[in-house]
């Protein structure tokens, strides 16, 4: 109960950081994060404070939900931190600014996601707000890569997920039946082929989403600090999240062939 507490306080300030940062000024606006903050921390809690399973995948294989939350808990701090030194100044935000501004005008390339981001912004924006743009995706596409990066390495070197036990299928992927449809490996497989696909290829079809949005209906105003904090921060924490399920997916997928294929030897060994 204890560690399912802390889970959800923390996700509960994850979600209000960039409001208690910014300072809401909207009393309405302020309820709402509140409310979604709430809701947020009581969902976390119910899920790992049970026994059994429910949406959340690979609860019991740490650090896979690990790396995501710090991911997208770093993601928003250091955009929330940038945008609180618009009025407040600090050498913490100046070098976050820093190092954001230069990671996003080294992959500010065409083509890029963050050049296809940049180009999301109107006609009415200043300068200034087009560099903030281009500095969040920056440092949110850099920190997202660190994380996919991780996670490979805790997989092809640290073995993940078998290095602290045995890996229990049906709680860590609740939501995937076993005994419906073709095979368990060709699914696990088709599935993590089409969660890395569909990851490397949204930063690039979001930007492209929001452009034609803007045709049909009234953009959202990325002007707004909160708005292009969760923005970016969506932008670059969905596609990074696809691409470490899909891995994690392809990786039990190996676990259980290999497992089949000790199971047939020695079954060849006994038959001899």
């Amino acid at each position: 109960m204890v560690h399912a507490g802390a889970r959800a306080v923390l996700i509960a300030l994850l979600v209000a950081m960039p409001a208690l940062f910014l300072a809401e000024r909207s009393q309405d606006g302020a309820q709402i994060i509140a409310l979604v903050a709430l809701v947020a921390a009581l969902l976390t809690f119910v899920e790992y404070v049970g026994d059994y399973p429910s949406i959340i995948e690979f609860r019991d294989a740490p650090p896979f939900n690990r790396i995501r939350f710090l991911a997208l808990l770093f993601t928003v701090l250091t955009l929330t931190l940038i945008g609180r030194g618009e009025t407040h100044p600090s050498s913490l935000s100046l070098l976050f600014e820093h190092v954001g501004s230069g990671v996003g005008n080294l992959l500010d390339f065409p083509y890029s996601p963050v050049r296809l981001m940049v180009l999301v912004a109107t006609d009415e924006m200043t300068p200034r707000q087009i560099d903030m743009m281009r500095t969040g995706a920056g440092l949110s596409y850099l920190v997202s890569l660190v994380a996919i990066t991780s996670f490979i390495f805790m997989v092809r070197v640290l073995d993940w997920p078998v290095r602290r036990g045995a890996f229990n299928f049906w709680i860590n992927l609740p939501l995937f039946d076993p005994a419906v449809g073709k095979d368990v490996l060709y699914r696990l497989k088709r599935d993590g082929k089409v969660n890395v696909a569909l990851g490397f290829l949204l930063p690039f079809l979001i930007p492209a989403i929001m452009k034609m949005a803007t045709e049909i209906i009234d953009p959202i105003s990325l002007t707004e600090p909160q708005t292009l904090i969760w923005t970016m921060s969506a932008w670059a924490f969905l596609p990074a999240s696809l691409i470490m399920r899909g891995i994690a997916l392809m990786r039990i997928a190996e676990l259980i062939e290999e497992k089949r294929r000790r199971a047939y030897e020695q079954a060849d060994l006994q038959a001899v």
